[in-house]
């Protein structure tokens, strides 16, 4: 499976196809959140509940559509240094740390936030301060937004804990899921965090949230809200003042609210730069974008893919194109839907002649592949076929985020 750790995702959607560890995907519409039953496995538990997800709650209805904006803090001192942080609060922001979140403050400074959420640690809060400026409401700090628990590893350098706990540092590594230390699971509590975070989030009457929070607990805050359980702990990587976007739509009936991941770890420098965090990279990387504008903006749903591009979505496209000149994209997978081709040409042809200014160049090879799963009448008729991915990236020109790749 290609990992979305690292990767800055522009996510445009209303249903979301979701990859599992098992071979059959599961299919989030909306609300789901997922709980770990909070209990010790046992030896024939413990391989099903590393992929299995447990009890499904329901969100609590709104009445206005919200968005939730995450960012996790600064460069701080035990980042530099390569020291497990966990929820201890020792660490302050570094001048880089600052520098990133002034970054981050001009990249949202349009938006029109109601209130700031913030993590009580230093490095969380003294970034939401920045971040929030010369606003005159005071910042909410919640505990539950601290960063996860890691008890006895806080504190420690990497290479001191692989040799002082050996293999529960490992199991760190390879299966924080069922992490377990000092009698503790901290993955399983921070997803529990997660939850209650929510709660009080979506209980506020504010239609515009800041988060400011760490690298594990918001990809917790993004896991629980689309559905994802503790497996997925390390694949959604927030780097330091990485942005994430969620929006919250109410229902007709007052139900569970519409979730739609609009962002995912856009770094201070650029949308689509490659993000880090605590040295993790991926070797391949997916970039969603929406398909530009269409001549009827007003075609249903079912229409809207046949739909030719306006002006406007020409132009829109060749933005695009331009903002992703330096990343080298391989392979453009698009529904063949006219809007959606039409966005996957233009970006095809900006790439292949990126490279090419001299007389003799030899334009750069991208592949093209049409996708019907990819259509979006696909949205309500989910499909078991896979994707193959056979390149080190891939770009998806969609109308809607409809399927993962594995």
């Amino acid at each position: 499976m290609i990992s979305l750790a690292n990767a800055s995702l522009l996510l445009h959607g209303r249903d979301h196809h979701l990859p599992t560890k098992r071979r059959s995907p599961f299919t989030v519409r909306s609300s789901s959140s997922l709980q770990e039953i909070d209990k010790s496995p046992t030896m024939a538990e413990d391989s099903k509940l590393r992929s299995e997800l447990c009890v499904s709650v329901p969100f609590p209805p709104i009445k206005a559509a919200k968005r939730v904006v995450l960012v996790r803090h600064g460069q701080s001192t035990w980042n530099e240094e390569g020291r497990i942080q966990g929820s201890s609060n020792f660490s302050v922001l570094t001048k880089k740390g600052e520098a990133q979140a002034e970054t981050s403050r001009q990249m949202l400074i349009d938006d029109s936030f109601d209130i700031c959420f913030s993590s009580p640690l230093i490095r969380s809060k003294r970034t939401a301060e920045i971040i929030w400026g010369t606003r005159e409401d005071e910042i909410i700090t919640d505990s539950d937004l601290r960063e996860i628990d890691l008890y006895s590893f806080q504190g420690l350098l990497k290479h001191e804990g692989k040799a002082k706990f050996g293999p529960a540092f490992r199991q760190w590594q390879v299966d924080a899921a069922n992490f377990n230390i000092d009698g503790h699971y901290p993955v399983r509590e921070l997803w529990g965090r997660a939850r209650n975070c929510w709660t009080k989030i979506l209980a506020h009457e504010s239609k515009s949230v800041l988060v400011v929070a760490h690298n594990a607990v918001n990809q917790a805050l993004v896991a629980t809200a689309i559905g994802l359980g503790t497996e997925y702990f390390r694949i959604l990587l927030q780097s330091n003042c990485g942005v994430s976007v969620l929006d919250f739509i109410p229902r007709p009936d007052g139900g569970s609210p519409l979730i739609c991941l609009n962002r995912l770890n856009q770094t201070p420098g650029s949308p689509v730069a490659t993000g880090s965090s605590a040295g993790r990279r991926t070797s391949r990387r997916i970039i969603l974008v929406c398909q530009g504008s269409t001549q009827d903006s007003e075609a249903t749903v079912s229409k809207l893919g046949d739909q030719q591009m306006n002006m406007l979505g020409v132009i829109q496209a060749q933005k695009t194109a331009e903002l992703l000149l330096d990343l080298k994209v391989s392979t453009i997978i698009s529904s063949p839907n006219n809007a959606c081709a039409q966005t996957a040409t233009i970006i095809s042809q900006v790439q292949e002649a990126a490279d090419c200014l001299g007389a003799d160049c030899v334009p750069r090879y991208v592949e093209m592949k049409n996708i019907p799963d990819l259509d979006v009448a696909e949205i309500f008729q989910p499909s078991t076929k896979m994707i193959p991915a056979g390149h080190n990236r891939c770009f998806i020109s969609t109308p809607w985020l409809v399927k993962w790749i594995r």
